[in-house]
């Protein structure tokens, strides 16, 4: 059994950082993409950022230049490094990794439970 667990989250003013961490753990053969999705009240899930496990990186083009993703492959965790946060970054935001359990077995999504993020003054 495969397991995400975020923590990091919290109320901040705007142009404050947050720093987002996702820990992967249970029966895992090998990640593949790591990433961080948002979604807020009325709105779709969309994608925030991913990392490859090879350290290419995709990010939204609302959160460039603002938002950092990094990846520890040994501990399985990947981080969110959020920085001039906005009140549009208000959202609930989900850890998701792309998780082959054994090795004769493709990759699969398996999402985190989920942690608010806040932007207000």
């Amino acid at each position: 059994q495969v397991r995400l667990v975020e923590s990091g989250g919290g109320l901040v003013q705007p142009g404050g950082s947050l720093r987002l961490s996702c820990a992967a753990s249970g029966s895992i053969f090998r990640i593949n993409t790591m990433g961080w999705y948002r979604q807020a009240p009325g709105k779709e899930r969309e994608l925030v950022a991913s990392i490859l496990n090879r350290g290419d990186t995709v990010y939204a083009e609302s959160v460039k230049g603002r938002f950092t993703i990094s990846r520890d492959t040994d501990k399985n965790t990947v981080f969110l490094q959020m920085d001039s946060l906005k009140p549009d970054d208000t959202a609930v935001y989900y850890c998701n990794a792309q998780i082959s359990v054994s090795t004769w077995t493709l990759p699969k999504p398996y999402w985190g439970q989920g942690t608010q993020v806040t932007v207000s003054s």
